[in-house]
């Protein structure tokens, strides 16, 4: 995640519109650029050459209210920048935990395979001796046909794990002709959670998406303010000199806005005091989002636990004491070496099965740690 958050040109695009709303503050708070000026009275010869200079003198409290906008329009890409990292990061590790599944599941099939092989020999044995003849023959039909499903399934994990490092590699900000990376051997593993409350309030301060909204609201509401000064007028003010006369004739000019148009002016506040509104209505419907999702995060991590509790607990021990078991009886005579062998495709198809509620579990924990904010490094490097 780290290579990711480093070489992945949508974090780079961010921070640069992180760093471009930073430096465009002191635009947003100097006075306009002065003006050169040029008159000049021609009849049949020039009468007057007068050039000079004016200079736009706005409303200090607008400019004002104009830099705080740009300060909240910088607050506002920060936050972006921070759901990109957390976006990025997330996007990696899914990739991680897909790879990572995948090395676990083709491992896992492939045994299978070779469980069910021993099973079609075995089988092949029987009938070759002639003992339950149609019965071996059966056996060693049905054993057949396992192994090959299990070669299959084994062979689409392999174009899937194909898939899961192409994957990867986009992840980390790597282009489709670099070479490969060194493919990380992770073991999928379950992540602990704090509680539903703690949850709860880091969704509250953490959330990047939260952040951004109530960010764009301190935009409004400093852009209700710019609104707000529209009724102020603005002045210019300027000297001319002419320099054909001796000596020269000085000129002064000096002009005045007049903002009249009370309708224009009222409208202007108002849509701006609307767009205000609405972004406090997004932060609560975003909330009421948040809310819903982390329930329903919460109850797949929930119903993944409890998969995996009743298979640690409950169904792989039960199968490793049957297995003993039926190993036991084989050594005095009373069981067979199928027994053995199907004890040993029942495992394996218990761990397939654990294996495949870890994976769901871990995805849904990472979303839950991407509202969380709990993917991305803190704390945020500044430009």
């Amino acid at each position: 995640m780290r290579f990711a958050l480093l070489h992945h040109p949508s974090v780079a695009a961010a921070r640069h519109d992180w760093e471009a709303a930073q430096h465009s503050i002191a635009p947003a708070k100097s006075l306009p650029d002065p003006q050169l000026t040029f008159q000049a009275d021609i009849t049949s010869m020039v009468m007057s050459l007068m050039p000079g200079v004016m200079f736009d003198i706005m409303n200090p409290g607008k400019r004002a209210a104009m830099g705080r906008e740009a300060e909240a329009a910088l607050a506002v890409a920060r936050t972006q920048y921070a759901g990109t990292l957390v976006s990025v990061a997330s996007e990696a590790r899914r990739a991680l935990i897909e790879l990572a599944y995948l090395d676990a599941a083709i491992a896992l099939r492939s045994a299978s395979a070779d469980t069910a092989e021993q099973s079609e020999l075995l089988a092949a044995s029987a009938y070759a001796a002639g003992r339950g003849m149609d019965a071996s023959l059966a056996a060693q039909i049905q054993a057949a046909d396992t192994a090959e499903r299990f070669r299959s399934e084994a062979a689409q994990l392999l174009d899937r794990r194909t898939a899961a490092r192409a994957r990867l590699k986009s992840a980390l900000g790597l282009s489709p002709e670099a070479a490969d990376p060194a493919w990380p051997a992770v073991k999928l593993t379950p992540t602990a959670l704090p509680t539903i409350d703690e949850l709860w309030r880091r969704v509250q301060t953490s959330n990047p998406d939260l952040a951004r909204m109530r960010a764009m609201v301190e935009m409004t509401v400093a852009g209700t303010k710019v609104a707000r000064r529209g009724g102020l007028p603005d002045f210019s003010v300027g000297l001319m000199a002419d320099v054909k006369t001796a000596p020269w004739m000085w000129r002064p000019t000096a002009t005045m806005t007049l903002p009249i148009w009370r309708t224009k002016i009222r409208e202007t506040i108002a849509a701006a005091e609307a767009r205000r509104e609405a972004a406090v209505a997004r932060v609560s419907v975003e909330q009421l989002d948040m809310a819903a999702a982390l329930a329903r995060m919460l109850a797949m991590v929930a119903e993944a636990d409890r998969m995996i509790d009743y298979l640690d607990h409950s169904a792989l021990p039960a199968i490793a004491r049957q297995r003993r078991t039926v190993e036991s009886g084989y050594h005095t005579g009373t069981g067979t070496a199928a027994m053995i062998l199907e004890a040993a495709a029942m495992d394996l198809a218990m761990q397939a099965e654990r294996l495949a509620a870890l994976r769901e579990r871990e995805l849904a924990v990472i979303d839950l740690l991407a509202m969380t904010a709990g993917v991305a490094p803190e704390p945020l490097p500044s430009p």
